[in-house]
């Protein structure tokens, strides 16, 4: 199966401060206990507004989904012990990967999230 064609890269310059921070806040919620709902409801609202909005929403939306099913697999697999050591990893890795979306969001940049997969 191929992997669909990136978003189209916006400049920098065409990125408003203001859609810098709401890029960065639907990261931050991610991380402070909203993984899904908080970027939910701002893609929701500001998609139609924003091209870069709505690549924002779109890729860190997929990667909170694509992680959330890899910890539940990575859960079944605690019956056979392996799942105990890829739920920290999963766990450390979606907090490092947040970061660096948090760094790119500052950036006006989209950040690619590795081993994603596209849904929406």
């Amino acid at each position: 199966m191929e992997s669909p064609t990136p978003p189209p890269a916006l400049p920098a310059s065409a990125v408003t401060q203001d859609e810098k921070t709401l890029g960065i806040v639907m990261h931050v919620l991610c991380l402070v206990g909203f993984p899904i709902i908080g970027p939910l409801i701002i893609w929701l609202i500001k998609k139609e507004q924003s091209q870069y909005l709505d690549s924002q929403g779109r890729e860190l939306l997929n990667f909170q989904i694509s992680y959330l099913i890899y910890a539940f697999a990575a859960f079944l697999l605690c019956f056979v012990l392996i799942g105990f050591v890829l739920l920290p990893v999963i766990a450390i890795a979606m907090i490092v990967l947040t970061i660096i979306g948090i760094v790119s969001a500052a950036e006006g940049k989209v950040y690619r999230f590795p081993l994603t997969i596209r849904m929406l």
